[in-house]
């Protein structure tokens, strides 16, 4: 009775308030009807391989995009919750650079849900790292919040540092695809102390945000070469040719 009339007095003192917009919702770490309807969640129709939305309605075999139909990519299967658009760059950015920690609760929820075609029983959830002076300067790395609320909402396992970024490297905006591959050639590598949970295990790999795919393909390969049975990944948006 206590507890209840706790929450009720501390709703009261701090209602629920949107995680955008700061309007008034129902419940906590919600998005208000305007702010829903802002943001552009995918659905339906997807590549298979990246998650970003296409038309039509698909058949029995996977469905690619452009990109992905032209690139290479080493990784199985992906998954996006979000267009890098209007709203979905929007909470991006206060995830990444406004230290709006709390945004990873709700955004690894929607993660979840749209990863749901990739996952197996013994998948070994693990973010793609920072090097230590980034992580240093930022104070948290975000795709380990996002791995970690998706773990939670899938009851997989996961492990923080399963890779390392051991050579710091540039910034990759304003860099063309080839660039940043090379750029993040042998960046990432997999970590002396969690090499033996890798071996023979299905990997999902968690980011942020997906470009060109540059720093997913280095987490990959990296997975590989530490014997991964197979690597999905999973972003919270997927930037496509109208962002």
């Amino acid at each position: 009775m206590r507890a209840s009339a706790f929450q009720t007095a501390v709703r009261l003192v701090y209602p629920p308030r949107c995680i955008s917009c700061g309007d008034l919702v129902e419940s906590d770490f919600g998005l208000c009807g305007p702010c829903w309807r802002d943001t552009p969640f995918i659905a339906g129709l997807v590549c298979d391989a990246c998650g970003t939305p296409l038309p039509g309605q698909g058949g029995p075999v996977a469905d690619y995009c452009d990109d992905c139909l032209t690139i290479a990519r080493p990784w199985s299967r992906g998954r996006a919750a979000l267009r890098y658009h209007d709203n979905g760059r929007r909470l991006v950015l206060a995830l990444k650079h406004g230290d709006r920690q709390d945004l990873a609760r709700p955004a690894s929820a929607w993660m979840a849900r749209a990863a749901q075609p990739l996952l197996q029983p013994d998948t070994l959830i693990a973010p793609v790292p920072l090097h230590w002076l980034r992580l240093l300067s930022r104070r948290f790395n975000q795709a380990a919040l996002l791995a970690q609320g998706v773990a939670r909402e899938t009851a997989l396992s996961w492990c923080p540092d399963l890779l390392i970024r051991p050579r710091r490297t540039q910034s990759l905006g304003g860099l063309d695809r080839d660039a940043r591959h090379a750029m993040l050639d042998g960046a990432i590598r997999v970590n002396p102390r969690r090499a033996d949970r890798i071996a023979g295990r299905p990997i999902l790999m968690v980011d942020d945000v997906m470009t060109s795919g540059a720093t997913l393909s280095a987490a990959t390969q990296a997975c590989y070469e530490a014997g991964a049975q197979d690597v999905c990944i999973l972003t919270l948006a997927r930037v496509g040719k109208d962002a």
